[in-house]
């Protein structure tokens, strides 16, 4: 009788580890490590001043301290049409975690960068015409008007990126008891990557350039919260502030005449995504 307890209740503990154990198991969200996930979404985009130089076969000059905006969609369908999808500024990124708290991803962030038109500036340099372009100030700065110079990265400010990125779940401590069912996680990165800009500039009236072209280089670093449903689905948002150096943008059909400029950059990211194991 004695051994039969005994056995009973060795059985009862092997019993309760084994179903606490599958119970472990059967938690997908419990580890990370050997999945992919993909996300698309938007951004804003805000910039610091720069000085942009300008270079030619009969100019050189720079404009200083020069402010510039982004160009939202603002929320449209063009972000899941095909072929309109480049007109809004997009976020496209796949990742793969190599641990459970560690992963690897490649994107483009496809932000939009306009000088901003009829600001007063800073200038510095020559250029044909001086003074016929309704641009000259008595103080002896400018005023960017479209007659004399207009400059762009519409189609886009693209920064192709890879990135590195630590994952935690939180969840436990806003009393989130079932994971699979939601998660919340942080996430932090740091990333760099090329500038593949199409940039449309148009100097002293004459014909306007639009072309894409390697253009520079870029670094970055991000913070963001990524709430996920029924193990499979997440929106996510990413805080991301970089740095953005270009050292030959095309400005004309001339290959010598190209705009140089740096800036540091903040980005704001609402994504929608999938995670899942291959």
């Amino acid at each position: 009788m004695k051994i039969f307890k005994t056995t009973l209740i060795l059985g009862a503990l092997f019993l309760s580890n084994v179903i606490e154990a599958q119970e472990t198991i059967q938690k997908y969200t419990a580890t990370n490590k050997g999945k992919f996930y993909v996300y698309w979404g938007g951004n804003r985009g805000y910039y610091s001043g720069s000085d942009i130089r300008f270079k030619g076969t009969d100019y050189d000059f720079t404009l200083e301290n020069a402010s510039a905006h982004d160009k939202p969609k603002g929320w449209h369908v063009d972000y899941i049409n095909p072929a309109r999808i480049t007109i809004p500024q997009t976020n496209f990124r796949l990742g793969y975690f190599f641990s459970d708290h560690y992963n690897v991803s490649i994107g483009v962030d496809h932000m939009k960068y306009v000088m901003t038109q009829n600001q007063e500036v800073g200038i510095k340099g020559h250029y044909p015409n001086q003074g016929s372009y309704g641009e000259l100030l008595p103080n002896g700065n400018v005023l960017l008007t479209e007659e004399f110079v207009t400059f762009e990265h519409t189609d886009g400010l693209n920064y192709v990126n890879a990135e590195i990125n630590r994952v935690d779940d939180i969840s436990k401590y806003v009393y989130i008891n079932d994971t699979d069912k939601i998660q919340l996680n942080t996430t932090v990165g740091v990333g760099t990557g090329l500038l593949y800009p199409k940039t449309n500039a148009q100097m002293f009236g004459r014909q306007r350039y639009d072309d894409f072209k390697v253009s520079g280089f870029g670094f970055s670093a991000k913070a963001g919260l990524n709430l996920t449903f029924y193990k499979h689905f997440f929106i996510q948002y990413e805080a991301k502030v970089g740095y953005i150096d270009i050292t030959n943008a095309r400005i004309s059909q001339n290959s010598s005449d190209k705009a140089m400029h740096h800036f540091t950059f903040f980005e704001s990211i609402i994504a929608i995504g999938g995670i899942f194991r291959l």
